[in-house]
Formats: structure tokens, sequence, C-alpha cells
């Protein structure tokens, strides 16, 4: 008799088990993306496979944090991805997209922000649906913004064809190779022409993504952003080249 309620009371803890594994897989794959705030702007973030860390959390952390400014037109933060399942960075962080542009439903996009991947220079440019799908959004889009081999991307789509343009310090030189036609610009840390903002990534995505809210926003927040983040921020001590 011992033994059989002791079977009994094993088999029930595995169930108990088995439901509570299916209920946290099953609350894993209805998660959605946090509901877009009316009268901001809309930030999309482009990542895939192999996007690196940096060229990605650095504009995320700077324009999510408008929203904690008062009296703006503060910013709605969101990535997306050719997929809803998790993408994995280039350093081994897994990142949940929150919208897959190959479907309907994608909200519009004031500013694109397309950080670097491990295969901006190869295989991510023979991907006719992503290119596609930048080529879209820079019909409406206020900016197109790049950082490091991001503008590897932006080229590709030939939305650079008419400006200049600048990317990773070390892939300046195949930059010019693969688009010969371009006007690029070494030497500097970001460059503002048009629309279009390029960064040579890495550390300096952060500088960037600060000009861009300076634009918006004026010195002030963008100083006291940069203050939540310990940025020592002058955009006068920056490389760069934008318009006079």
């Amino acid at each position: 008799m011992m033994k059989r309620i002791a079977f009994i009371s094993i088999c029930f803890l595995l169930c108990q088990c088995n439901e509570a594994t299916t209920g946290a897989k099953s609350t894993a794959s209805v998660i959605e993306a946090r509901p877009l705030v009316d009268g901001r702007y809309n930030v999309a973030f482009l990542i895939m496979d192999g996007v690196y860390n940096t060229e990605f959390t650095a504009p995320f952390d700077i324009f999510q944090h408008t929203q904690y400014r008062k009296g703006i037109k503060a910013m709605n933060t969101f990535t997306v991805a050719n997929t809803l399942h998790p993408i994995m960075s280039f350093e081994g962080v897994r990142i949940l997209p929150d919208y897959d542009y190959t479907e309907e439903g994608l909200p519009p996009i004031d500013i694109l922000v397309v950080p670097s991947a491990e295969h901006h220079l190869d295989t991510d440019l023979e991907d006719s649906t992503m290119i596609n799908f930048v080529k879209e959004v820079d019909r409406n889009a206020l900016f197109m913004t790049s950082h490091c081999d991001g503008a590897f991307v932006l080229a590709k789509a030939g939305i650079l064809d008419s400006v200049t343009s600048t990317t990773f310090p070390s892939d300046i030189g195949l930059y010019k190779e693969r688009f010969p036609h371009l006007n690029v610009a070494d030497s500097v840390l970001f460059v503002h022409d048009g629309k279009y903002i390029t960064s040579a990534g890495g550390a300096k995505s952060f500088e960037a993504s600060l000009y861009l809210t300076e634009l918006l926003y004026g010195k002030e927040i963008a100083r006291s952003i940069a203050k939540g983040l310990v940025i020592d921020w002058k955009v006068e001590d920056v490389p760069r080249i934008t318009p006079q």
C-alpha cells in the first residue's frame, strides 16, 4: 500500500512539473511587444543573427531614455527582424524581436537604426527581402542611421548614392571598393548628410545617437541623457561631418 501511494505521489509530481514547463513555454511563445505610445517617434532597430551588442545597445540606450524627459516628443524603441524567434547576437546575447518585418502589422517607422552584424560584409547583403525592407522604410522615414558596417546595408539599398557616408575605420577601404560611386569620409566618427547619419560604430555609436538626440531635442536634453549614462558629451569635440 505504501509503495502504491509513493508511486502515485511521484506521478503527480511529474505531471505538475510537466504542466509548469509547458506553461512556461506557452507563456514565452505569446509574449508581445510593448504597446507603442501615440505621439512619439517610432524608432526601429533592424537586428539579425550576429548583430553586435554595442552598435545595437548604445543607440537603444540613448533613444529609450528620451521617454523619461518631460515636455518632448519622446521615442518608442522597438526591434524588427525577419522572425519573431530569438536572435543571437555575435557576443551570445539572445534578443526577442518585437516585430517581424516580413509580416503585416509593422508600425510606421520614423527612424531606422541599422547596427552592424557579423555578415554585413557578405551574405546579409544578398538578403533581398531585408534590403527591400530598408528601401521601403526609407520612403517615409525622417532619419536613416547606421553604425559600423551597418552602412554597407544602407549602401546596398542604394539610399546613400547622393550623400556622404562613413563606416567602421578598418573597413573604409572595402567600403570604397564595394561601392566606388559613393562619397566616403574617413577620419571622422560620424557623418550627417540629408536624413542619413552613419557612424564608425563601437563606443562611438553613443556619440552619433546623442547627436541625433541633440538635433531633435536640443543640448540640454542630450546632455542630461548623456549624464545619466556617465558620458561626457560635447558635440563640438567629436570629429564629424554635419550640415553647416
